[in-house]
């Protein structure tokens, strides 16, 4: 063994040091000469790398094409028919593509091993495409980088890979591929091998070929949803505190995904503040107890229940409507106080309990793992993401996450079911009725009321100042008497009345053709302009308005505090295909359809 591979052996961290300094110096080379490699990857026919495999893609749905390069591919994949999300770190091959916007294809500055920017999207796709790419991963990096493929596939759905054998260019180097390392890894993801094929150089170097492998991912995979059927149905419970945490981490997945960071230990899990699950569970509990609804058996009101110590008490005999609790919020220093101290309190409940005792199946490993800090005291709250992570984090499974993400749809009417049956028994063990629906009603996550007043103040400020205002979806001008609000993302589908999600939009626009559907990615793209400009002149130029536009763009969108507004249109973006995606929302096409007007 030369020394300095023993060097690299014996110490893991210099190891994987070097290998990132490797991914950088690949990246910068392939920055530096994308100019001249664009013009190549051009040049070569559309589809002509994935010829002898196009017949096993689906028809049409959402494709990921990591290592996009020029977008060669991604154009092809969008004439096809599919949503393309485009993965690229070099910032040269990104411009030059985004010198011809497409529609159907959206950039991301991501990279493998980790996808971290990718798995925040909360997206699965029906394609996954990673063509000359896997001779740039590292063979130590490479199953953690075949599990976060793998976990980014819908049920059914295919990575298509090409693999490079041949001498590395002077400035990029590579790492040997193989097939059959490929077959085995996929093998140990449960996925099937559908065809291995193998061919020239399309730019005619005789010294470099080409294998082409194609794998599907024949049903879940992970076995997420047979833990989350356990947790709900299967595991005992002396109360309904395993289904209030699964419930809230449920509710953050869905309303607040930009809380969920990796875990710190490069696990595949992520991590979110565990105030705000504490948070979710006081929202969760609040209305229950109001009502005298059962948790556990004996309990009726806060008596018997952990958690119901003096925070949450005085917010029982508050007039506080639960739907105020939720990020972004801003509360008085009274009101602060009992709010901090009742998360604080549901915090300790949570992780004594449900935390400590929710296992995997025929296992004492536990599910969720917990880092506690202690909370520091406060004379206003202001609930952001930075303040709910004063309590600390609580870690969840990778593939948990994604089932909640993805199918919590489902989920959620299943826990509801589940909570209501269980504090139904409670109440007939003490000789309580509870009338039908009672339970259920009060288990609705109930937002906060359907208000548009601070936006329709805004454009009437607009309006005084520029002398009009237009529609963000048409351009054309409309008089404040003829104004809607509009949520840019249906209410109906996913109700969240933040800034961000509220725009002037003419009112016969809004309710004869728009009305509840989502806007098309064509209609998206063309109001772009005028979508950024609306939120720079409403909500940016006042310094209020701003710090709220600010607080709930961290907490529902996939995008980091700091993100221009160019950033946050792309994370709206996101958050429309994940709608389209989650909850097949039908689409508003202003013009004639795309033929990627489903997505299934």
């Amino acid at each position: 063994m030369r020394f300095g591979n023993f060097i690299l052996y014996l110490y893991p961290d210099v190891k994987r040091a070097f290998v990132s300094e490797i991914y950088d110096h690949v990246i910068a080379a392939y920055d530096a000469a994308s100019h001249e490699l664009a013009a190549r990857y051009d040049a070569l026919p559309a589809g002509a790398v994935f010829g002898d495999i196009q017949h096993l893609f689906p028809d049409g749905g959402i494709a990921l094409d990591i290592g996009a390069g020029s977008g060669r591919d991604a154009r092809w994949l969008a004439s096809l028919g599919f949503e393309v999300v485009a993965v690229e770190p070099a910032a040269g091959f990104r411009t030059h593509a985004s010198a011809t916007p497409e529609p159907f294809i959206r950039w991301l500055d991501d990279r493998l091993p980790a996808l971290d920017r990718v798995h925040r999207l909360a997206l699965s796709f029906d394609l996954i495409t990673l063509s000359a790419v896997w001779q740039h991963v590292s063979l130590d990096d490479r199953p953690r980088a075949f599990r976060k493929l793998a976990t980014l596939l819908k049920p059914g759905g295919i990575l298509a890979m090409t693999l490079r054998s041949g001498p590395a260019p002077f400035d990029r180097p590579m790492f040997p591929t193989s097939a059959s390392e490929v077959e085995s890894l996929a093998v140990s993801h449960g996925m099937e091998v559908l065809k291995v094929s193998t061919a020239i150089d399309l730019q005619d170097r005789s010294d470099v070929t080409w294998t082409s492998i194609v794998l599907r991912m024949p049903d879940d995979g992970t076995g997420a949803l047979p833990l989350v059927r356990g947790i709900v149905l299967g595991d005992e419970k002396s109360s309904t505190y395993k289904l209030g945490l699964l419930r809230a981490i449920a509710r953050i997945a869905d309303q607040a995904p930009a809380a969920a960071v990796p875990a710190a230990d490069q696990s595949d899990a992520v991590q979110i503040p565990l105030g705000l699950v504490g948070l979710f569970w006081v929202r969760m509990y609040l209305p229950l107890v109001r009502m005298g609804l059962p948790q556990a058996p004996r309990n009726h009101g806060p008596d018997g229940l952990g958690f119901a110590k003096a925070g949450f008490r005085q917010l029982i005999g508050d007039d506080l409507d639960p739907s105020e609790l939720r990020v972004g919020a801003i509360f008085g220093p009274d009101r602060a106080q009992a709010i901090l101290a009742a998360v604080g309190e549901a915090v300790s409940t949570i992780i004594a309990m449900p935390a400590n005792f929710t296992r995997f199946p025929a296992s004492d490993k536990r599910v969720f793992d917990v880092a506690r800090k202690r909370q520091a005291k406060c004379k206003g709250l202001s609930l952001d993401l930075p303040s709910l992570l004063a309590w600390g984090t609580i870690v969840v499974p990778g593939h948990l996450w994604r089932a909640l993400s993805r199918f919590g749809a489902w989920i959620e009417p299943m826990l509801i079911a589940e909570w209501g049956r269980l504090s139904r028994r409670y109440a007939e063990r003490m000789s309580i009725v509870i009338p039908p629906g009672a339970a259920e009603a009060a288990l609705g996550w109930r937002e906060s009321f359907r208000t548009t007043a601070i936006a329709r103040q805004a454009a009437e400020r607009v309006s005084r100042a520029e002398g009009s205002i237009s529609c963000v979806w048409t351009g054309q001008r409309v008089q404040l008497a003829r104004l809607d609000i509009d949520h840019c993302l249906p209410w109906s589908a996913w109700p969240c009345g933040d800034l961000w999600n509220l725009a002037p939009c003419d009112r016969r626009v809004n309710q004869h053709e728009k009305r509840d559907r989502l806007p098309s990615a064509q209609v998206f793209t063309e109001s772009r302009e005028r979508i950024i400009g609306w939120w720079q002149a409403a909500y940016l130029s006042d310094e209020a308005l701003a710090l709220r536009f600010g607080r709930e763009v961290s907490a529902s969108l996939p995008v980091n505090a700091s993100a221009d507004l160019s950033e946050i249109y792309s994370a709206l973006d996101w958050r429309r295909l994940r709608l389209l995606q989650d909850q097949q929302v039908p689409q508003w096409w202003r013009h004639a359809p795309h033929t990627n007007a489903s997505i299934s």
